[in-house]
């Protein structure tokens, strides 16, 4: 069999690493996932840098003369190149179901990333670097993050998912740092609302993510 066209590149713990790996897993498309150590220095390597002129993860390929950066774009891409494969409704069928999938993407990028991103920095990846854990940037960033979550719960409320009734790319691309924050006890009750609730115990358990966590765990 020959190897997948679709390569990579990064650690699969990277929450932005994993949330191109649960794409791919939705749309069912073969990909080969390069490990980079980033503690010796590999993002920095001229050969990463043609990949990802900033020097971060994930880089991505398909084939030999397609390379992309950015997570979110990534994941558009997949799903607009890969449409016939797998979960045909992850990025919508129509105009309109993409538009509110966008929005909604958005929304997750432009709300819900910046406080959820520094807490999963603070509450996970500072202890195990020794590094010390900044209190005032975490009560900040947990209010700012429940008045986002506050929206997702009257949303879910009136809709099974973010986008509508469909699992879709919006609900995907939170997968990665609330898996982190539901780990951490001091930011696990932000997501204890009912509809908020239901809706990650839904997400989670879909059969890609499992597979995402399962890498993660043999990294």
């Amino acid at each position: 069999m020959a190897a997948p066209t679709v390569k990579v590149y990064g650690p699969p713990m990277s929450t932005a690493v994993s949330r191109v790996l649960a794409c791919l897993l939705e749309k069912d498309v073969p990909f080969q996932l390069i490990p980079v150590n980033m503690s010796k220095g590999e993002h920095r390597t001229p050969h990463f840098l043609k990949l990802h002129p900033f020097g971060q993860v994930p880089a991505f390929q398909d084939a030999d003369d397609i390379s992309l950066f950015e997570s979110r774009a990534i994941c558009r891409y997949v799903c607009e190149k890969y449409g016939d494969r797998g979960n045909k409704d992850l990025y919508g069928s129509n105009p309109l179901a993409k538009a509110s999938i966008d929005q909604w993407v958005e929304a997750e990028g432009q709300n819900f990333n910046p406080p959820s991103s520094t807490l999963v920095f603070q509450l996970a990846f500072a202890p195990r670097m020794k590094i010390k854990q900044d209190e005032g940037v975490i009560k900040q960033s947990k209010e700012k993050l429940a008045k986002v979550l506050d929206v997702y719960e009257k949303r879910l409320g009136e809709n099974r998912f973010l986008a509508g009734d469909e699992f879709s790319l919006a609900d995907l691309s939170h997968l990665p740092n609330t898996q982190y924050l539901l780990a951490a006890p001091d930011a696990a009750p932000l997501f204890s609302s009912p509809n908020v609730a239901r809706w990650w115990d839904e997400i989670s358990s879909r059969d890609s993510w499992k597979k995402v966590v399962d890498l993660q765990r043999g990294a």
